[in-house]
């Protein structure tokens, strides 16, 4: 019989996981390409809200740039719902995430997402592997839609949020 458990995931490690995400967050609400794109590996990938997927950390970085540039992206609120391990050195966390727009006090239930991020240990450290932002519509669900933005909305003031 194959035994089908995860393996148990470390308090450090996990902690290690949690900060890579603050990281990437922080930087992108500090309107920082690099900063953002910091914690990725070399050839990490993003995938945005709109399905727009940027492959390598300095492409991830100069794109990112050029967005901050271009025009004021929402800052982000963020709570972690879970983090677990898929493998040795393979960690995936799973996060909802609400936008401020700029000027605003408040959620945009519009900008509410998933976010999935795949982390790496090859023996250097934990980087990101892949992070992907997903609309949380729940179209069939509006009582969905309504209890994230509530969640989302008490995190607003506290930065990304627990993470």
């Amino acid at each position: 019989m194959n035994d089908t458990r995860l393996p148990e995931l470390s308090s450090a490690d996990e902690s290690a996981v949690r900060a890579l995400y603050r990281r990437a967050l922080d930087g992108w609400n500090l309107q920082d390409g690099a900063a953002f794109a910091g914690p990725f590996t070399e050839d990490g990938e993003v995938i945005g809200f709109d399905g727009t997927r940027h492959s390598g950390r300095s492409v991830i970085a100069a794109e990112l740039g050029r967005i901050f540039t271009d025009h004021v992206p929402p800052e982000f609120v963020a709570k972690v719902r879970r983090v677990r391990a898929l493998g040795p050195g393979v960690v995936q966390l799973d996060a909802v995430a609400g936008m401020v727009p700029d000027e605003a006090e408040d959620i945009d239930p519009a900008l509410n997402a998933l976010q999935t991020m795949i982390a790496v240990d090859a023996g250097a450290g934990w980087r990101i592997a892949l992070m992907q932002t997903t609309p949380a519509r729940y179209d069939l669900r509006p009582d969905l839609a309504r209890a994230l933005t509530a969640e989302l909305r008490s995190l607003i003031g506290r930065g990304p949020g627990p993470v």
